[in-house]
């Protein structure tokens, strides 16, 4: 006699959001795609915490090229800063992925001047 296995219940889909969060959050620090965050999820207060943080990112970014466009002897403080804003970013990545809401060092206070 053939045993016929008995066919699997069906699933509903699981509700991500927790996930969806921690992406939105970190999106939030890879620069003009802070917008991305912004529109999806800015009611929620873990991923509004990290929309400004990367605000505050994007704001120094743009400033530093729009300043090192016009002056290029500031190309090498602009580089450097510009690092330095890489290494906040990853920073912010991985408080996010820890679902943690560490202001980041330096910068993470200018974050309260953001209001939405």
């Amino acid at each position: 006699m053939e045993q016929q296995n008995p066919s699997p219940a069906p699933t509903t889909p699981v509700e991500n959001k927790p996930q969806t969060n921690v992406l939105m959050g970190a999106l939030a620090y890879l620069g003009p795609l802070v917008i991305v965050s912004f529109l999806v999820a800015k009611d929620d207060p873990f991923v509004k915490f990290h929309i400004k943080q990367g605000l505050v990112l994007f704001v120094i970014e743009v400033v530093m090229w729009f300043l090192s466009s016009f002056m290029y002897q500031l190309w090498y403080v602009a580089n450097i800063i510009n690092l330095a804003v890489l290494v906040l970013a990853i920073i912010g990545i991985i408080n996010a992925v820890q679902k943690q809401q560490k202001e980041l060092p330096l910068v993470g206070s200018l974050s309260k001047y953001f209001t939405f």
